[in-house]
């Protein structure tokens, strides 16, 4: 096992009708911001209980946060906490509006240069931010149990992360019945995106952490199991809720603490997203097999250990039984929503090449096999077509 260090400050506030205690979440005193993405929380009731749990306070409203937040949007929303001296953000909804609005808290404080687009860019420090709270409406990334945020910028064709101790919401309010009138689109996402966040800290390389190890097996069976009743009884409670824990714990830092930790799946998908706008759950779906069959032999040992402990699938052939864990995986991905393909997607080579040159540009190395821009254009060469 590795070492590691540990702190998670978010106060969680899980199960049904919690929306209620922000009353007394958000300080008495505080001006806030409440964002928020399309509108869906209107139309759901959610926005209805948000403000009657806030009757009487100053709230300035800001909505229209992308499924992948931009950087644009973000600072218009910069130059109203300014303005109006808001002093507490109040994310309402998925992980994309809340990682914007950990952009916003982070950019309205920001002093280090002219362009708050450095914090993504160049890893500048975040020195101060906006403290956050937020009401989760679509499980997936996790952002409301840690420090992590993704921005796109439109300019630059860039989708980049930024990671803060600062950026840790204050509260974070899991209601599931607020889950229950999203999209098939949304959940499958949301689905596939928690699924590759555990792989991402499990299906790297062995170090002797068994109970990280078996933490990450039973969100994955967890997903493999709940995802089904979800889809096909929207109204069913327990599965919600525990696709929602599912989809926190996923990615709250339990289950990267001490192992060999990967994110090169994440990093392409980014790019792809980037140059073609598909949803980010479905450019982990298309990448995550395409790279596990390009580091088969790096990755050895653990995708033995998915195919067994996840699928059930033993053999004396061992790329045989990779090959067997890989296809089940497809299999579970399309089960969902999320059928995989470059062309369904714009993938082309043009695109292709656009990215190997993105990553060499960059010079960066992704994942635990520090894979260049070369490697990765192969990769997604190997992607399905």
């Amino acid at each position: 096992m590795l070492n590691f260090e540990y702190c998670n400050p978010v106060n969680v506030v899980f199960g049904k009708g919690q929306i209620a205690k922000l009353a007394d979440l958000v300080p008495q005193d505080a001006k806030v911001m409440m964002t928020y993405g399309g509108g869906s929380i209107k139309r759901n009731g959610v926005y209805e209980q948000v403000m009657n749990a806030l009757q009487g306070r100053k709230i300035v409203e800001f909505g229209g946060i992308e499924p992948n937040p931009k950087y644009e949007t973000c600072m218009k929303a910069v130059e109203i906490c300014k303005a109006e001296g808001i002093d507490f953000l109040l994310s309402v909804g998925g992980g994309s509006t809340l990682d914007g609005t950990k952009f916003i808290a982070a950019a309205a404080k920001y002093t280090g240069s002219e362009d708050p687009w450095d914090i993504c860019l160049k890893g500048a420090p975040v020195l101060d931010e906006i403290p956050i709270g937020c009401v989760i409406t679509l499980p997936a990334t996790g952002s409301e149990m840690n420090g992590w945020s993704v921005v796109s910028r439109l300019s630059t064709d860039e989708k980049l992360a930024f990671w803060s101790t600062l950026s840790f919401p204050k509260f974070s309010i899991l209601d599931p019945e607020t889950t229950m009138s999203l999209p098939e689109r949304q959940v499958a996402n949301g689905i596939v995106d928690t699924f590759v966040h555990v792989c991402e800290q499990y299906v790297t390389r062995p170090v002797n952490t068994p109970i990280q190890d078996r933490q990450s097996e039973g969100v994955l069976l967890t997903l493999i199991e709940e995802a089904p009743k979800v889809l096909a009884d929207p109204k069913d409670y327990d599965a919600r809720a525990n696709l929602m824990w599912a989809a926190t714990v996923g990615l709250n830092g339990w289950l990267a603490k001490g192992v060999v930790e990967d994110w090169a799946t994440h990093g392409i998908g980014h790019e792809i997203t980037a140059f073609t706008g598909t949803d980010h759950g479905k450019t982990l779906a298309l990448v995550m097999p395409a790279l596990w069959k390009y580091l088969r032999k790096e990755k050895e040992a653990k995708l033995l250990q998915y195919a067994d402990r996840v699928w059930g699938i033993r053999g004396e052939d061992t790329d045989a039984v990779i090959d067997a864990a890989i296809e089940k995986t497809v299999e579970f991905f399309k089960s969902v929503g999320c059928d995989a393909t470059r062309s369904a997607y714009g993938v082309t080579d043009e695109v292709i090449e656009k990215i190997v040159l993105v990553f060499e540009r960059r010079g960066t190395k992704l994942g635990e096999c520090a894979i260049g821009a070369q490697e990765i254009g192969q990769i997604l060469k190997l992607c399905a077509k």
